[in-house]
């Protein structure tokens, strides 16, 4: 990430422990510390609602709606806004989004790699179809409702997202 420390510009800098930079000429430190993120389970009727992601990592996988939460941002209000953002649609105020996993993850982009704490939600939303949704299709590629025999683990992007749904179908058959 960088190859020059941002304080005193040596060359010298090291990266400790996958997670601290630190400069040996002037003392600089600078943690690479893990994002927040947010990921939701949207189930209708016997199905969950899944995107397919127009853009790298993961270009042309499968996806759960959500994205980064934001500085100063709470996990839920930023799943609500990645939702609006990427779905064009709002769970409504009464929503019942339930936190039911977290894992850690990795997010590549643009020669760095993040690490991230993703949040899984689930939100039961009877009736919603694809016709409800106006995809951002900068971000989504297509928007569809499987049922869990149609979904292959390997067309999934991320692997938090694998787990996630796997502990969502896990926990609906209890």
């Amino acid at each position: 990430m960088f190859s020059y420390c941002p304080s005193c510009a040596s060359n010298k800098i090291e990266f400790k422990n996958n997670k601290v930079f630190k400069c040996p000429d002037c003392g600089f430190t600078y943690y690479h510390n893990t994002a927040a993120a947010t990921g939701c389970v949207i189930s209708s009727d016997d199905k969950v609602l899944l995107v397919v992601r127009a853009k790298d990592p993961g270009k042309g996988r499968y996806d759960l709606p959500g994205g980064f939460v934001d500085p100063g941002e709470g996990a839920v209000d930023a799943l609500c806004r990645e939702i609006k953002e990427e779905l064009g649609w709002a769970p409504p105020p009464d929503a019942d989004l339930r936190l039911f996993a977290s894992f850690p993850n990795t997010y590549p982009y643009k020669g760095v790699v993040y690490n991230t704490c993703d949040l899984f939600f689930s939100l039961s939303a009877p009736g919603l179809t694809e016709k409800d949704l106006t995809l951002a299709t900068d971000e989504i590629d297509r928007a569809v409702f499987l049922r869990p025999e149609e979904i292959e683990e390997n067309d999934i992007a991320f692997k938090s997202a694998r787990l996630a749904l796997a502990a969502f179908f896990h926990l609906k058959k209890d």
